[in-house]
């Protein structure tokens, strides 16, 4: 959606950037009456904390499964609330996103199965460790039974993004390659969501590698553009 980032208070004339800020409460006075003082900017990404170590402080004390629905919530949280399009520049599709989204994937097994094999709950904890930290654990160190979460995980953070990028780029003049990018990339994320995200790591991997390379190449950088067309062949 298109706003007026930058804010002025009625009642105490203090100004703003609800960019920064994330409320249109006037952070001096409390006010709620302010006036946009800018032109209208698009903008998808509200301001959204990201914090698991409530979750990881109950370890010693709750079930796995516990573990799993309170990390659920979290991910849900985040991810139902981030975007990637601030102030109208584009961001990238960061490791914090994909990690809160398999983790929201994974999490969801782990509290339907009845029993975890030791790989798939050290598997868990792992992402529960790190994933509010931007880490994800590397495609080799995913269990086989795990698998389609990173890939529908990571599907449906492309999807997203894919989404934002549109958005974005309705007040440029796309190419023809660059809109026939665009449409393949959404082409290989419906592919494997109708695969219900059960592909090899390593492709999963290999979509996010191609959705940066193409969001940079939107951005300007002719080389990352190529190398996003070369990738986005390669996954056919």
């Amino acid at each position: 959606m298109k706003i007026r980032g930058e804010r002025e208070c009625k009642e105490c004339g203090t100004r703003w950037s609800y960019y920064e800020t994330g409320s249109v409460g006037c952070p001096a006075c409390g006010s709620l009456r302010s006036v946009g003082v800018d032109e209208r900017t698009e903008h998808t990404d509200l301001r959204v904390s990201f914090d698991l170590t409530p979750v990881r402080n109950a370890i010693d004390e709750a079930d796995t499964d516990d573990l799993a629905e309170r990390a659920g919530e979290r991910c849900r949280e985040y991810v139902r609330r981030r975007g990637f399009v601030n102030a109208g520049t584009l961001r990238d599709l960061d490791d914090t996103y994909l990690a809160a989204a398999e983790l929201l994937h994974v999490a969801d097994i782990v509290g339907r199965e009845i029993r975890l094999e030791d790989r798939e709950e050290l598997y868990f904890l792992a992402l529960l460790r790190d994933a509010d930290q931007g880490e994800r654990p590397p495609v080799e160190d995913v269990p086989p039974t795990l698998r389609a979460a990173r890939g529908l995980a990571y599907a449906d953070a492309v999807r997203e993004y894919r989404r934002d990028v549109r958005t974005w780029a309705e007040d440029r003049d796309l190419t023809a390659s660059e809109r026939q990018a665009l449409e393949t990339l959404g082409e290989h994320v419906k592919r494997i969501r109708m695969l219900d995200g059960d592909v090899e790591p390593r492709t999963a991997e290999r979509l996010v590698e191609a959705t940066r390379d193409l969001a940079n190449g939107l951005r300007g950088d002719e080389f990352a553009f190529s190398q996003a067309q070369e990738r986005l062949d390669a996954l056919e």
